[in-house]
């Protein structure tokens, strides 16, 4: 049986704050010079991102103390709070914007909470247990005995691994109705101090939850958004271009210019016996899906699939209006192609620490 995707659910924080607000909190925290501070601003207005949301901040109004105290002047805490400090933020933040996106993914499909077999979460940005998944059965009434799966800690491309333990969840058991829930809280983990990758994920990242409820086609409209197959691959030599590690204040992630220069050169190589074995050529597939790590990553990825870039409107408009989410931001992008019914196939892909790529196809 197929996972068939019958609703799609985001949630973001109440408060955002615009880009120029945001490098002119984030310049107090990491720049010691007026060189420091112009390579910021730079580095800021080159994002893509327009604004974003978090779970720290306490309005949107510009001009206005934002972000709250969590962070205070380096003065005080010259790296900022400790993992210790930021875990507990998550744990009291996470659960109510995991459940905003689940009760909206559900009522998306007309399903009640009483009919979900299975839970996926996914999520890389905080760890605590009982978890995220343990409340959200709690506070949407899932039944009791629901089957619980987490995928933790890999990354910008884990709903995509998520989408595939729900695809074999009813592969083996065709009844199941699977509901995914992404959350990360990617502010949290902002950096202090002058090294080029911490302030461009400064500069990136930002706070949603995303979900989605997959069930067997078996039942359900053709017309309906199908998962037909998904791949990974770990790229050779590429261990030391991107990671994601837990540090004594805050998880600290390293990203090598190397990047998008590896994408371009290497993932038409990869996608297009994958796709063949689907079935598929690249100039069959009618939509694109995929995450934007930044805007470099996805001008790589165009071209090195080949597809033309006005099919990254739909990233690009994410990116800008969200900032990269981590793992729910290809759910975001995936709830705007349905909702206007984009041609299918649609491939979604995803990159993470590894050098990891993940994709999906959906037809």
């Amino acid at each position: 049986m197929t996972f068939t995707l019958t609703g799609i659910g985001t949630a973001v924080p109440q408060h955002s704050i615009t880009q120029e607000d945001a490098a002119r909190h984030s310049s107090a925290h990491c720049c010691d010079t007026a060189e420091d501070r112009r390579r910021l601003e730079l580095l800021y207005r080159r994002s893509g991102v327009q604004s974003r949301h978090s779970v720290l901040l306490e309005t949107s109004e510009p001009n206005l103390p934002n972000p709250q105290s969590f962070f205070p002047p380096r003065s005080a805490a010259p790296h900022g709070p400790t993992t210790a400090e930021r875990m507990k933020r998550y744990h009291s933040e996470a659960l109510p914007l995991a459940c905003r996106a689940a009760q909206a993914a559900l009522d998306d499909a007309r399903l009640r909470a009483s009919d979900v077999t299975h839970l996926v979460t996914v999520s890389c940005t905080g760890f605590s247990a009982p978890g995220v998944d343990v409340g959200l059965i709690r506070e949407l009434s899932l039944p009791a005995n629901t089957s619980r799966t987490h995928i933790g800690f890999m990354g910008c491309h884990g709903a995509l691994n998520g989408l595939r333990v729900a695809n074999a969840l009813l592969a083996a058991e065709p009844s199941a109705r699977v509901l995914l829930c992404a959350v990360e809280l990617c502010s949290l983990h902002h950096q202090y101090g002058w090294r080029v990758d911490h302030v461009l994920a400064n500069a990136l990242f930002a706070d949603g939850a995303a979900a989605v409820v997959g069930q067997s086609v078996a039942a359900l409209s053709r017309e309906a958004w199908q998962l037909k197959s998904s791949a990974s691959a770990v790229l050779p030599q590429t261990t030391d271009l991107m990671s994601w590690q837990i540090g004594d204040h805050g998880f600290e992630m390293t990203l090598s210019p190397e990047v998008p220069i590896l994408i371009e050169e290497r993932l038409r190589g990869w996608i297009t016996p994958w796709l063949a074995g689907c079935g598929v050529s690249l100039e069959d597939v009618g939509a694109w899906a995929i995450h934007p790590g930044g805007p470099k990553i996805l001008q790589a990825t165009a071209a090195g699939a080949g597809f033309d870039r006005s099919q990254l409107a739909d990233s690009e408009e994410v990116l800008a209006k969200y900032g990269n989410m981590s793992s729910p931001t290809i759910l975001f992008i995936l709830e705007r192609l349905r909702r206007r019914n984009a041609p299918r196939p649609c491939v979604g892909i995803a990159f993470g620490p590894g050098l990891t790529i993940e994709a999906a196809l959906f037809v």
